[in-house]
Parts: structure tokens; C-alpha cells; sequence
């Protein structure tokens, strides 16, 4: 465990569990990496108290469909004052209304504000004023903030997105487009507000901008969730921290997957870094721990040998374009034994974690088909994601489940599709398919 150069910040530590035997023959590496980044306080020499310099954009949907029932807009209000009012002193601000088009409602004049008591003040009395009216397009909002975000003095750049309906005014390849140029310059934590909105686009941008989605069915409970996701964010102290993964020669890396807090799979976010070694992007960090699953392909060797499989170890880039070492590294190692007992063995957080991602992916196959009008198709599948959720102890998800099957036998996975679902309930369960429980280490 070593110390980032600027003082006060985390200490990264990674861990790595697997089961290294091999049979003869054998080619396949799984390991659990586990990254912990501890200690900081974010006190360092030109830093605000309490964390890094930090901007934050805060996009409300101001479409007409926000005044249906009028509470969403209300409660869009009173969450966006409750955010400004969590942000630290000395963080850059603005405010932006998505309907069609993107507008500055605070301060205006493309410039981000200076969080203070009257900068705050100022802001609220801004919100005041918004009011529906217009259509979605949600690319172009994400792109002012992008503009904003990267205009000020900050290494920590944070979004949050809220809207309450489908993305219809501009193509799914607008918003893909428009995903595409801020990943990487700024994260974002997106939620739908109601029933009226698509899942899979909202969950969408916040794989995309790597940070969290949800939905607060009731408009009451828009103002606690955004001063939790504030708290988050003015908690994180580095931004872009990336895994990096060298293999040797002859190996290659199957896939990457972050899978706690939530699965995510960075597979395809790789970019090169030097022979052998690649990047995979993790987000801003501050006090926490997250888990990966590294699986590779090595070249089959004789009984008794040994081979490095992997080395990963945590990187940020530094503003001058160089990057930082953040000083943990972890070891996945491949070894060829005749033991039996040894070579068929399952790590338990291997075993756990592929429950966990398997559990996300059948829900999402089983509302799917549920949709589709296919019941015994969503009945296996979603008996099946209550078997997991069982086995592994995710009591959220099981409770989730619940609500749209009914519950014969947990442990075998007997289960009946309910006739009558509240959307609330089948959205929530979609949404929150992807939290995964930690492995009791």
C-alpha cells in the first residue's frame, strides 16, 4: 500500500483472491481483485476543505411531461436546492434545464459559480423560476455540461441527471454520439423520476459516465436521494483512476468486470497502454472499496509450472499528460498440478461473483421476456435470479423480485409470474438488477 504523491489523498491497496491450480491441460484464470482506497482527508496544500477541487453541472428536465402531475417539478426543485446546498464551499456549480434544446438557468453566461452562502441563495431563487415546457432531447445536455465542466479548474467533474421521460427528440445515435464525447471528462449519476421514462437509456448514461442510476418512483423522495448522490460526489478525492492490466506474452484477458458495488462490465472501455499492458477506467474515488473480475487465457504448460498470469496496478492521469502510479499492484498467478482435489477447487469469491453477474443478467432476460409476452420463458429466467439471490444472501434483490413473482420454493428457484405488477415495482427491479452483495471474505 504506498501514498499518492499529493498528500492526504487515498491510499489504494489491491488484493487478489483466485484459486491458481490448474489441471494439465488447463488454460483459464479467474481472480477477484479487490481495490480499497483508504486514509484520505483531502486536506493537501491548495485543496478546499473536505476534498479536491470538484465542479459539479446538475441537469433537470424541464420538458412539458414534468407537470404531470405537477409534484415532479416541484420536486425537481426542492431536490436541486437540496444538492446546492450539500455542495462544499469552494466547488464550482452551474444548473441546466433539458427540454429540446439545453439552457443555462444558473449563473448564466457559460461560467460556473463558486459554491457560498450567497451563491447558493441565488441559485434556489434561479430554480424558482423553472417551469415545463418543451420536448427531451438529452444529448444536448450533456454536452453543455460537458462545455461548462471542462472549463473549470477542477480534477473532480460530476454530473447529475434527472428526467421523467423517453429521450424522443433527438436519435438514439445522438445520444450515443453525445455519450461517446464525455466519457471520461466528467461522471454522471442519472435517475428517472415516475414511470415514464426507459430504463435502459437511463441506465445507459450512467454506465457510459460510470456513475450510478435509480429511480425515485415518487417525486417526494427526489430531495433525499439527490443530497445522498451530493454527499457521494463531494466525498470523491481522485478522478479517473484506471486498472491497469499487463499479461504476458501468449495471454489473453477474456473480460474485466467491475461486480461490487454493481456489475459493469469495462471490457471494451480498454485502451492501450504500453506493450502487453491495457487501461480500463474505474471513475473518481474516494473513501471505498469496489471488486473486479480479471479472466484470462494462458497458454497450457507442463505439470509443476508456475507463470505470472496478470499484474494489475491502479493508475491516474496527471494534468501535464503523464501518468501517475498509484503504487498497489496485485498478482494473478497460474500454476499445472496433477492434484485433484487442488485443480477443481472454486475460489468462493470467484464462485459468488459469477452468481452475482449471472443474477443481473437473468433479471434483465426476464423482464425482457415477461415484456414479450413469453411467461414461461420469464418464469425460468426469473426463477432462476431468485435462486441466486437466495444462495448468495442479496436480500434487496430477493425482495425486489418478490414483487413481481411469487415465491414457491427459493432455493429451487419455483416460481409464479404475478398477474398484476405495479410498474414501480418491475422498473425498480430492472434498474437495481445490477447491485451485487459483497462476498463474506
Amino acid at each position: 500500500m504506498a501514498n499518492l504523491a499529493k498528500p492526504n489523498l487515498p491510499r489504494f491497496a489491491v488484493e487478489v483472491y483466485q484459486n491458481a491450480y490448474l489441471p494439465e491441460g488447463g488454460d483459464r484464470v479467474d481472480a477477484i481483485v479487490t481495490v480499497t482506497a483508504t486514509g484520505g482527508t483531502g486536506a493537501a496544500p491548495g485543496y478546499p476543505p473536505g476534498g479536491a477541487p470538484a465542479a459539479v453541472a446538475v441537469m433537470v428536465d424541464c420538458s412539458g411531461s414534468m407537470e404531470h402531475p405537477p409534484a415532479k417539478m416541484r420536486g425537481a426543485r426542492d431536490a436541486t436546492a437540496a444538492a446546492i446546498d450539500t455542495l462544499r464551499d469552494g466547488t464550482r456549480f452551474t444548473v441546466i434545464g433539458g427540454t429540446h434544446v439545453a439552457r443555462e438557468v444558473y449563473p448564466g453566461g457559460g461560467r460556473l459559480a463558486v459554491a457560498d452562502a450567497v451563491t447558493r441563495e441565488q441559485a434556489k431563487q434561479a430554480l424558482r423560476r423553472l417551469s415545463a415546457g418543451g420536448g427531451t432531447a438529452i444529448g444536448t445536455w450533456l454536452r453543455l455540461a460537458d462545455r461548462l465542466l471542462s472549463a473549470a479548474d477542477a480534477s473532480l467533474r460530476h454530473g447529475i441527471l434527472l428526467t421523467d421521460g423517453r429521450n424522443e427528440h433527438e436519435s438514439p445515435e445522438d445520444l450515443r454520439a453525445a455519450l461517446d464525447a464525455c466519457a471520461g471528462r466528467f461522471t454522471c449519476d442519472a435517475r428517472g423520476v415516475g414511470t415514464d421514462w426507459d430504463v435502459k437509456e437511463v441506465t445507459a448514461i450512467a454506465s457510459a459516465l460510470l456513475g450510478t442510476a435509480d429511480i425515485v418512483a415518487d417525486p417526494a423522495g427526489l430531495a433525499a436521494d439527490f443530497t445522498r448522490m451530493m454527499e457521494t460526489a463531494m466525498g470523491k478525492e481522485v478522478a479517473d483512476v484506471r486498472l491497469r492490466v499487463w499479461t504476458p506474452v501468449g495471454t489473453t484477458i477474456r473480460f474485466l468486470k467491475q461486480v461490487a458495488p454493481a456489475v459493469a462490465d469495462l471490457t471494451g472501455r480498454r485502451s492501450e497502454a504500453g506493450p502487453r499492458a491495457g487501461d480500463y477506467p474505474t471513475g473518481s474515488w474516494g473513501e471505498e472499496s469496489r471488486d473486479y473480475h480479471l479472466c484470462v487465457t494462458v497458454p497450457p504448460a507442463g505439470l509443476g509450472q508456475e507463470m505470472l498470469a496478470a499484474r494489475v496496478s491502479l493508475v491516474a492521469p496527471e494534468t501535464d499528460g503523464t501518468v501517475q502510479n498509484l503504487g498497489a499492484q496485485g498478482l494473478v498467478r497460474a500454476v499445472w498440478t496433477d492434484d485433484l482435489a487442488s485443480s477443481t477447487g472454486i475460489s468462493p469469491q470467484v464462485a459468488h461473483y459469477t452468481g452475482q453477474a449471472e443474477l443481473a443478467q437473468v433479471i434483465q432476460q426476464g423482464l425482457d421476456l415477461r415484456k414479450a409476452g413469453d411467461s414461461d420463458g420469464a418464469t425460468a429466467k426469473l426463477g432462476r435470479a431468485v435462486q441466486l439471490a437466495s444462495r448468495s444472501g442479496n436480500a434487496d434483490t430477493a425482495k425486489l423480485l418478490a414483487k413481481v413473482v411469487d415465491v414457491v420454493d427459493a432455493a429451487t428457484g419455483t416460481v409464479r409470474l404475478k398477474t398484476r405488477v405495479a410498474e414501480a415495482d418491475e422498473m425498480t427491479l430492472e434498474t437495481r438488477s445490477t447491485k451485487t452483495v459483497r462476498v463474506k471474505k
